[in-house]
C-alpha cells in the first residue's frame, strides 16, 4: 500500500489486514504502562490540517508517537499558507525536509489524491483525512474496527447510516468499506441531504427511520454539517430531529444487540438524544480509542509494512538455498 487516500477500490483483503494489525497492536498494548514500541524510530511523520478537527487529529498524533515516530503538527493559519503559499509547495517543502509521511485534511474534494501525484516520486506517503465532502478512510476503518468488536463480523450485517449523507465524506468511506466486507447498507436521510446519483451505490434508500431500526445490527448517526449547507435543506433543527434524531423513545425500536455509532462531533438533542448516546449500546467512546489503533495499523503498512514483507521475502529466500 503506497498510500491511503479512499475507500473506494480498496480491497476486503487489504481493508481486513489493516483491522487485524489494528487488533494486534492493541493486544500488545494491552495493560503496558508505557505505550510505545519501537516499529516507527527513525521515521518523521507530518499532520497538515486546513480545517479543524480534535478527533482525528489527536489520533494521529498519538498513534505516531506510540510507534515512537516524530510527528509534526502543521496547521494553515501557522505555516506559510497564511502568507498565500500553494498546498503543492508547501507539500514539496515538507517532503524536501523529510517528511516520510504527510496526513492532510483539506477543505476540497481530491486535495488528498494532488498530494499523493506531487509526493509519490519522492517516495512520501500520504494519508487522506478527510478532503471536503469526498471521503475520510481512516474514520470508515476505525468504524468497521469497532462494529467488528461489536458484532464478530460484518459480513451478513446490516448497517443503516443516517443523517445528512449529502455533505457527509464519512458515509461515502463507509459505503464503499462496508460493501466491501460483506455488509448490507441502507442510507436514511431525508430527499435533500441524499447526493445525486445515491441510487447507484452498493445501498438500499430510506427516508423512514423508524421502519428500518427494527432491522439492522448497527445505525450511524452522522452530523448534520451546517457549515458545508448554503440553503435550506430541512425546515427547522427541530423537525429534523424528530423524523431523523436517535432519541431514547426511537432507540428502543432497535434488536437488543443492535450497536449505535457516531463519527463526532456529536449534536446532543438534535441528532442523537443524550440518553442515547452514553447508553450501554452505544460504542461512540470505543469508536475513538480504536481510531488511535486503526491508525497506527494504516501508518505500520504505509511506512514499516512493505520492509518486514521484503525480510521475509529475503529470508525464505536464504532458507530455500
Amino acid at each position: 500500500m503506497r498510500h491511503l487516500l479512499t475507500t473506494d477500490g480498496l480491497s476486503a483483503e487489504s481493508a481486513t489486514a489493516i483491522l487485524d494489525t489494528a487488533d494486534e497492536l492493541k493486544r500488545t498494548l494491552l495493560g503496558r504502562e508505557v505505550r510505545k514500541l519501537p516499529t516507527l524510530r527513525g521515521r518523521t511523520v507530518i499532520t497538515m490540517f486546513y480545517e479543524n478537527s480534535t478527533r482525528t487529529r489527536v489520533s494521529f498524533e498519538i498513534a505516531g508517537k506510540w510507534m515512537s515516530a516524530d510527528v509534526i503538527n502543521v496547521s494553515a493559519s501557522g505555516s506559510s499558507v497564511g502568507k498565500g503559499e500553494s498546498l503543492r509547495d508547501t507539500a514539496l517543502t515538507l517532503s524536501a525536509a523529510g517528511a516520510d509521511c504527510v496526513i492532510v485534511r483539506h477543505p476540497a474534494t481530491g486535495a488528498a489524491h494532488r498530494l499523493a501525484g506531487w509526493l509519490d516520486e519522492a517516495g512520501t506517503a500520504v494519508v487522506n483525512a478527510g478532503d471536503g465532502t469526498h471521503e475520510h478512510p481512516t474514520q470508515a476503518l476505525l468504524d468497521a474496527a469497532t462494529l467488528r468488536e461489536r458484532l464478530g463480523t460484518l459480513d451478513g450485517r446490516r448497517v443503516a447510516i443516517v443523517g445528512d449523507v449529502l455533505h457527509s465524506r464519512v458515509a461515502r468511506s463507509n459505503v464503499h468499506l462496508l460493501a466491501s466486507l460483506g455488509a448490507e447498507v441502507v442510507l436514511v436521510a431525508p430527499p435533500t441531504l441524499l447526493p445525486v446519483g445515491v441510487r447507484a451505490w452498493p445501498v438500499t434508500v430510506s427516508h423512514e427511520l423508524d421502519a428500518e431500526l427494527p432491522a439492522v445490527d448497527a445505525v450511524m448517526m452522522l452530523r448534520v454539517q451546517a457549515e458545508r449547507m448554503h440553503g435550506g435543506f430541512f425546515p427547522s433543527a427541530r423537525e429534523y430531529s424528530i423524523a431523523y434524531g436517535l432519541n431514547e423513545k426511537r432507540a428502543k425500536l432497535l434488536p437488543e444487540n443492535a450497536v449505535v455509532l457516531h463519527p463526532g462531533p456529536m449534536l446532543r438533542g438534535m441528532e442523537i438524544g443524550s440518553a442515547v448516546a452514553d447508553s450501554p449500546r452505544s460504542a461512540i467512546t470505543e469508536q475513538v480509542r480504536n481510531g488511535v489503533h486503526v491508525r497506527m495499523a494504516v501508518l505500520y503498512h504505509l511506512l514499516a509494512g512493505q520492509e518486514h514483507e521484503q525480510h521475509e521475502q529475503d529470508r525464505h529466500s536464504e532458507e530455500g538455498k
